[in-house]
């Protein structure tokens, strides 16, 4: 091997290492496998029996077929699966309140260590009539089913499905059936304490991630476009062997005669726009590790030759970002809806003089989770359907909003937005692994 090849490996070699040594430790796929099924057989033991007691259905029926995966039964496979196979039927059975669960698969397999085949199709060759077969002997007194008006992660029972699965049943057997929708809300949303933990290190990766962007090592000024940064991003995570479940964002406020528009800026951001100094920078991405999802905003600002910090005026706008994220949290407590943390939260900020747009969500199996809705940036007034979704504890949410704030210096309105992910225990709210309240520099000040 040449000399020139060597040294060429070296420094991949030690770039490799000390891309990982900025980073809390990343499991192997071995390792995340059995963790999620360790933490998947919690939430079958801790979680779900509460939930189905809550909801007063002692029977859900999860059904999804191959190629068209119900959102809640890919939280429920073992992590050697990545889909359903053929026709999937779970059927989870509660006898009575605080009974262990009876947990089922009407399928061709076991499905995972929690789910054990009860249909023979050797003996039984209609799978519908031996799901028909299992409801009557245990003949129970609501049956979930995932149909929802308002959440499409609990409605992932197709049509067809629901067609035949009514066909099989009873009369008397239909009219137990319900929707499973609050049941299948809070299975997704209820965190456990392990889960919790590892939010912790996911955020730190998450935010570990921004800060390495935001720098020199990934921005040239003059010459680095927003779309380099958006693909460096993408980059880092690839190496991490992590996922992102959206293509993240990088954009621009600067001193120019462009105003703030909500659907340019979350749909149609230019990609080309070159980084100069004197540029507010924004991104807004999401990673996935461990069955569990990210989703963060934060800002940086390119230093002008002779500066020193960042522009007082910036400083101070950024601080009523932060402002806007208090009135929201101190909204907080079980029990009330995304609605009345919206508007509370809202009333709060405007009467403290700030300029607030609050579109805040859930965050967990999915980046935009199922539970309450705080808003969305064009529905101000409350969100009907899962904005009326009451708090829960032990549930997480991506504080995503944004504070607008009139810049005499550059003679135009800019806004602060920012996202940070949340935890709530059912008393207080806490940022997982703090938030933002300084904007990064570029360069870094030695």
């Amino acid at each position: 091997m040449k000399k020139s090849r060597l040294v060429l490996l070296a420094i991949t070699l030690l770039c490799s290492m000390a891309v990982k040594a900025q980073y809390p430790e990343i499991l192997s796929l071995e390792e995340q496998a059995k963790l999620e099924d360790e933490i998947l057989k919690e939430r079958f033991e801790t979680v779900l029996p509460a939930i189905m007691e809550r909801t007063g259905i002692d029977m859900w029926l999860v059904i999804s077929s191959e190629y068209n995966e119900d959102p809640v039964i890919k939280t429920m496979l073992p992590s050697t699966w990545m889909a359903a196979r053929r026709t999937t039927m779970l059927v989870i059975y509660q006898p009575e309140e605080g009974a262990e669960l009876e947990t089922l698969a009407v399928a061709r397999y076991d499905v995972g260590e929690a789910f054990k085949r009860a249909w023979n199709p050797d003996t039984q060759d209609n799978q519908w009539k031996r799901l028909a077969e299992i409801i009557e002997e245990r003949n129970p007194q609501k049956i979930g089913i995932n149909i929802s008006n308002d959440f499409s992660h609990a409605d992932g029972l197709v049509k067809s499905e629901y067609d035949l699965l009514m066909e099989s049943l009873s009369k008397d057997q239909q009219k137990k059936v319900v929707s499973a929708e609050k049941l299948a809300v809070g299975w997704l949303e209820t965190r456990t304490e392990r889960e919790r933990i590892i939010y912790e290190q996911l955020c730190n990766i998450a935010h570990k991630i921004i800060a390495k962007g935001f720098s020199l090592e990934a921005i040239t000024p003059g010459v680095s476009t927003t779309d380099d940064l958006v693909w460096w991003y993408r980059q880092e995570i690839n190496k991490l062997g992590l996922k992102t479940w959206f293509h993240p964002t990088v954009d621009i406020q600067r001193a120019d005669p462009e105003n703030f528009d909500h659907l340019r800026s979350f749909s149609k951001r230019p990609d080309l726009q070159i980084i100069r100094p004197g540029d507010l920078l924004h991104v807004d991405f999401g990673i996935t590790y461990l069955r569990l999802n990210t989703d963060t905003q934060q800002h940086a600002y390119v230093l002008k030759p002779g500066e020193l910090g960042i522009p007082n005026y910036l400083v101070k706008a950024f601080e009523e970002g932060n402002r806007v994220q208090d009135h929201l949290t101190n909204q907080f407590k079980t029990g009330k809806t995304g609605n009345e943390l919206l508007l509370g939260a809202l009333k709060d900020a405007k009467a403290d003089g700030l300029k607030p747009t609050i579109y805040t969500h859930p965050i967990g199996y999915h980046g935009h989770a199922a539970g309450p809705t705080i808003g969305m940036w064009d529905s101000q007034g409350g969100v009907p359907g899962s904005g009326d979704y009451p708090l829960y504890p032990n549930t997480a949410y991506s504080i995503e909003l944004n504070a607008a704030v009139f810049i005499e210096e550059w003679n135009k309105e800019i806004r602060i937005m920012l996202e940070e992910e949340a935890f709530f225990d059912g008393e207080e709210i806490y940022y997982i692994d703090g938030r933002q309240e300084e904007i990064y520099q570029i360069p870094r000040q030695r």
